[in-house]
């Protein structure tokens, strides 16, 4: 193909959820009440392991950014959805793709490394307990913090550059409600080899070495838990971890479901539900686990409702 005919667009137009009022009005309502309650429950969590001292411990650190990363990841995505399922025509211009894409992606890269990093911390917990304290210092802790949103960063930049390059001939219909990686290299007129090696090397480093990291971690921990001798030892060792290897298994499980199997010319819905999954679903889940099986944060909202003025002493 000549050079002259590899155009890029100014804008996308999104193709949506529905073509249906009725049914987009809904859509709107549905996800809006889930997106408010969403920045309420992960800012919460934040307000909490902020204010509270007695949260000042390295799985609270992570949690909180966690739900930093939650809001972040929603808001890159739901209020655009918001505002489409009241438009007739959904574009979007390139440059706010690029910046929804780069985001979406640096975000939710960000989260995989942290559950990772959440695992290890529930690892030594669990099976070096008398050297909890001494192992996962503050320094420690803002190391892998930082480490998680170095590489979530990098490899979001490197992907979305590599696939906001991609020529399209002109053709800006995305089968999709947001720009995604998959939908937009569908969308190319060129070979796309590069990108979907990109795409798999992406998928090994913030998605199949971390789920590695967790299994490994929650292999040794099972095997402490086990040794454990009395029932009630082992369901409160058990019950430190229920709330991350929930969230994990959500997580992880849909997004290996989805980037590990071959893709079919069906998969363009497929995908859809998966972004609808992470941006809407996930988000809210997360400190709803967190909430309702955590003592502590139960214990920290309480005090923070009944506006104790020793709150964390």
């Amino acid at each position: 193909m000549r050079r002259d005919n590899l155009t890029w667009v100014s804008d996308f137009v999104l193709v949506g959820l529905s073509r249906d009022q009725q049914a987009q009005a809904g859509l709107f309502i549905l996800f809006g009440a889930t997106y408010l309650l969403t920045l309420l429950g992960n800012g919460l969590i934040v307000l909490l392991t902020g204010l509270d001292r007695r949260l000042h411990l390295p799985m609270y650190f992570f949690l909180s950014h966690l739900s930093i990363v939650d809001i972040g990841y929603t808001t890159s995505g739901v209020p655009q959805m918001l505002v489409h399922f009241l438009q007739e025509r959904k574009t979007i211009s390139f440059r706010r793709c690029g910046l929804q894409l780069f985001f979406s992606l640096a975000l939710g890269g960000t989260e995989y490394l942290l559950l990772a990093a959440m695992a290890y911390d529930r690892y030594v917990a669990i099976c070096d307990p008398l050297w909890y304290i001494t192992v996962m210092s503050l320094r420690l802790c803002v190391v892998l913090v930082a480490v998680c949103w170095l590489v979530g960063l990098a490899n979001s930049a490197v992907e979305t550059a590599i696939t906001m390059s991609l020529p399209t001939c002109g053709r800006n219909v995305l089968n999709h409600v947001a720009c995604e990686t998959l939908a937009l290299v569908r969308l190319a007129c060129v070979d796309t080899t590069l990108n979907q090696l990109v795409i798999v090397v992406s998928s090994i480093v913030v998605l199949l070495v971390p789920c590695c990291l967790v299994s490994l971690s929650y292999t040794h921990i099972a095997a402490a838990i086990l040794r454990i001798r009395s029932s009630q030892g082992r369901r409160k060792a058990f019950g430190t971890c229920a709330s991350h290897l929930a969230v994990v298994s959500m997580s992880y499980g849909m997004a290996l479901f989805t980037y590990l199997q071959p893709h079919s010319a069906a998969s363009a819905e497929q995908d859809k539900m998966v972004v609808l999954f992470y941006a809407v679903v996930t988000p809210l889940l997360n400190p709803l686990i967190y909430s309702l099986r955590n003592q502590d944060m139960k214990a920290a909202l309480s005090r923070l409702l009944g506006r104790n003025p020793r709150l964390g002493r």
